[in-house]
């Protein structure tokens, strides 16, 4: 008798331990499901953050040929505006762009680490703040050189 109770222990420690392992090995195969998600979520923030990254050098660029545009019309003596009397309406407007074009590179940066943060956390809602800061900046850069346009015709 107590060896069929032997068996018995036996039996239900090995069937208990091969629904431990069934149990971790299904804990396992979720984790590495909710750690392939959260992978798959971060890549897809460093894209989103590398094309900002992308669209502000171009306008960094921009605001250069702006700046490079007025004084090529200068020394081809085409254009002769200047604000203040020294510093060359396009000159002006190339420096904005090119600092606008810094700031929308650091807001993305900002943006890019409260993502990043977020989706660690696993409580990330898209905010609406980063869509209207750079709208507020691309609108900026049109007003701008809607402006520079109308001066300089």
């Amino acid at each position: 008798m107590a060896q069929q109770e032997e068996v018995v222990n036996d039996n239900d420690q090995s069937n208990q331990s091969d629904g431990q392992k069934l149990l971790h090995e299904h804990q396992k195969i979720l984790h590495q499901h909710l750690i392939s998600k959260k992978v798959s979520d971060h890549l897809a923030n460093e894209r989103t953050f590398l094309a900002w990254v992308r669209t502000s050098i171009a306008v960094i660029a921009f605001g250069f040929v702006v700046e490079r545009f007025g004084l090529l019309l200068r020394q081809l003596g085409l254009k002769g505006n200047l604000v203040g009397g020294t510093v060359p309406y396009s000159k002006l407007l190339g420096i904005i762009i090119t600092l606008l074009g810094i700031a929308l590179l650091v807001i993305a940066l900002i943006n890019f680490m409260q993502i990043r943060r977020s989706i660690d956390e696993e409580h990330f809602h898209p905010g609406i703040t980063f869509a209207i800061i750079l709208t507020a900046v691309a609108a900026l850069i049109g007003i701008l050189l809607a402006i520079y346009l109308a001066i300089t015709t």
